[in-house]
């Protein structure tokens, strides 16, 4: 098929368009485990640079940093120290601004991450507020409450941390503050102006540095009822049921006039700075979140909650497209991140047998992560599948690094070497996050596999090797050379919003049609079907005698 030059995207015309988010190819990376440049074992700012020519092939419009700023790594960065530098261990504002423009000028835009919700227990805010006495200003910027008791011994309320222990942490004077997190992760009083005005300090530090996105973490937890008498933690579970917005702590409506706010800000810059929000909310909810007037995108987790099958996956797709269609927003796709168990091993698992047919692996890992439970070469000839059906959808696509490697979950890391707080708060019922932030492996032999030229700060495992970028590059049917060519076809083919199902009488096959005579079918079954006219222009695997086998999807022009 011939492509009308006027449909390629090439660089000037991405700097150009203020839509250009709308349909992107978003690759996220979590800098300290994506390549080390001097050799620490910690990956580093200087590292993407690095890599920029590997990320300018792979096809991408966009790189989302997860946080680099400085942190005590209680939770992997997400506690952050500084809103507005570099941690000293991954550079220096000098070197973002190096990578910020050689991104740029490899036609890539750059999105951050930002963390409103909580900062780190070791900011200079927080450190203020434990010098200063109760009621000051300083602790007025945080959620400090007197405790329950005859002493203010027992804490304002039962509610737990989402990583397991108690929500509140006690102060020597006898204060208790609010952590949602872990305890070295104080939550902001949003309610605060000063709070408000300083994130926006921080949002414009960052626009005006050249940054064209931002990612925002826990986006749905900022604004915050904490009115007397509290709830205690059987009433929490009971309004979170409600979907609503009464629930005191996530998802109230008050948090979408702060969110204007930045809206106002982002608008200030041509083309506006874009958004998308972390909102784990009901679906009903979420435009709230996409809105023009509020961030413009929100995450749509729910592919990556599903089972590999025809009938979820045409269900969610319906739905999140008439959802974007009706409030004008962009759907997302995600299929793994830096919180979830890989999809190439989410996918080689037995499907779990509860109400919600929610396949996340967490329950194998905790098990021990056995292989004999694990069909790795099925769960990643899934993963191609899943993947190359994702890249067809209208809307944004948000890859994992790492994803383009084929790489499995690293199950077995032992329990001295883990750095997730959920593990540590919570062993035997959370094995953490790890498996899915262990370094990347970009040669066979190297040290660290390329990594760096010293030990990487999470072991890899022997099987990388065979995963190494460098073993993959240029290789026919490898999953790199897979990602090359499906993101190269996709940003010459992807207009537009339009997607037409095609009717099939194999209940196991998905084919929807897209603009230019593009076309989609996916097998989710068991066994080859044949394919409806038309050029294959990519396949996830090899076709057998002109049909498409079984878990595996092509691409027809």
């Amino acid at each position: 098929m011939t492509v009308s030059p006027l449909s390629v995207l090439n660089a000037d015309t991405l700097a150009a368009d203020p839509h250009w988010w709308r349909q992107a190819a978003v690759y996220q990376i979590y800098p300290r485990s994506f390549h080390d440049a001097n050799a620490d074992g910690l990956g580093d700012i200087k590292g993407i640079t690095a890599k920029v020519p590997y990320l300018k092939e792979l096809g991408l419009d966009a790189v989302w940093l997860s946080p680099f700023y400085p942190s005590e790594l209680a939770d992997g960065g997400y506690d952050v120290a500084d809103y507005r530098n570099v941690d000293p261990r991954l550079g220096t504002l000098a070197d973002f601004d190096e990578m910020a423009a050689a991104l740029h000028d490899a036609g890539m835009k750059i999105i951050v991450d930002i963390v409103p919700n909580h900062s780190s227990d070791q900011h200079a805010w927080f450190q203020e507020a434990l010098a200063a006495e109760k009621g000051s200003a300083a602790r007025a910027r945080y959620i400090f409450r007197d405790g329950q008791g005859t002493n203010g011994e027992l804490p304002p309320s039962d509610w737990g941390s989402i990583f397991g222990g108690p929500a509140w942490t006690q102060v020597p004077d006898g204060q208790w503050y609010l952590h949602l997190f872990a305890s070295e992760q104080p939550d902001f009083n949003w309610d605060n102006r000063e709070v408000r005005d300083d994130f926006l300090k921080t949002l414009r530090f960052w626009s005006d540095r050249g940054v064209d996105g931002f990612r925002i973490d826990v986006a749905h937890a900022l604004s915050k009822d904490l009115s007397e008498p509290l709830p205690n933690k059987a009433e929490l579970r009971r309004l979170e049921k409600l979907h609503n917005g009464s629930n005191p702590l996530w998802d109230r409506d008050q948090v979408h006039e702060i969110y204007a706010e930045w809206r106002a800000l982002f608008n200030e810059y041509n083309p506006p700075r874009t958004a998308v929000a972390e909102a784990w909310v009901d679906q009903s909810r979420r435009a709230r979140y996409a809105s023009p007037t509020s961030l413009g995108q929100a995450f749509n987790f729910d592919l990556l909650m599903a089972d590999f099958e025809a009938e979820s996956f045409v269900s969610i797709v319906t739905k999140n497209l008439a959802e974007s269609a009706a409030t004008g927003a962009s759907s997302t796709w995600v299929f793994s991140n830096h919180d979830v168990v890989r999809h190439a091993t989410r996918y080689g698992l037995p499907k779990l047998a509860d109400a919600e047919k929610t396949q996340d692996g967490k329950d194998w890992l905790l098990n021990g992560g056995e292989e004999s439970e694990l069909d790795r070469e099925l769960g990643l000839r899934r993963a191609r599948a899943a993947t190359l059906f994702m890249l067809g959808l209208p809307g944004s696509a948000y890859l994992y690094q790492g994803e383009e490697l084929g790489l499995h979950e690293v199950a077995h890391i032992a329990d001295a070497d883990r750095q997730d707080p959920a593990f540590f708060r919570n062993t035997g019922i959370e094995v953490g996050r790890d498996g899915c932030r262990v370094p990347l492996p970009w040669t066979s032999t190297d040290t660290s596999f390329g990594f760096g030229e010293a030990a990487a700060h999470l072991p890899q495992p022997a099987w990388f090797a065979e995963h190494a970028a460098s073993a993959q590059d240029s290789v026919d049917g490898s999953t790199l050379t897979l990602y090359r060519d499906a993101l190269a076809l996709r940003r010459q083919l992807q207009t537009g919003e339009e997607l037409d199902w095609i009717a099939n009488a194999n209940v196991d096959v998905l084919h929807f049609a897209r603009p230019n005579g593009w076309n989609v079918v996916t097998n989710f079954g068991d066994t080859a079907v044949e394919l409806p006219e038309g050029t294959v222009a990519v396949s996830s695997v090899p076709l057998a005698g002109g049909k498409l086998p079984a878990n595996a999807t092509a691409w027809l022009v």
